[in-house]
């Protein structure tokens, strides 16, 4: 597998609104990007500091993957992505070694990135996404 960088930290947050106030007005980041990714119920947030991004992300639907991360555990680190050269290998190779993945085949994420993830319970407790941008 081909890592590169952490592409960014994703958090769970109930009002976008006042989690971006806080990441610029108190941190001095600024927000570039607001992004809706409708199939996965979610609304997010970017910041870049250094090479790496923070996504706030706020569910659209009690019932998405958000919401439910948010009524079951509170607000807080969601995921960890890293960026990868060759998702389709790095996904393959995490088959081969019977790594339990939540997503068999890349899907497009925000930003318009390819994104699988891989399941908590084989990373330790949390949650990873490997990320490319398509070619």
């Amino acid at each position: 597998m081909d890592l590169s960088h952490i592409e960014h930290i994703g958090i769970a947050v109930k009002n976008m609104d006042e989690s971006i106030k806080f990441y610029e007005e108190i941190l001095g980041l600024k927000c570039y990007a607001v992004e809706e990714v409708k199939d996965q119920k979610v609304k997010t947030a970017f910041f870049q500091i250094g090479q790496t991004k923070i996504e706030l992300l706020e569910s659209t639907d009690p019932e998405g993957p958000i919401g439910k991360f948010i009524e079951k555990r509170g607000e807080g680190i969601h995921h960890i992505a890293f960026a990868v050269k060759g998702l389709k290998s790095s996904l393959e190779e995490l088959k081969s070694k019977g790594i339990k993945l939540i997503d068999e085949k890349p899907r497009k994420g925000a930003k318009g990135l390819n994104i699988v993830f891989i399941h908590p319970k084989a990373t330790y407790g949390v949650l990873t996404e490997l990320c490319e941008k398509p070619l």
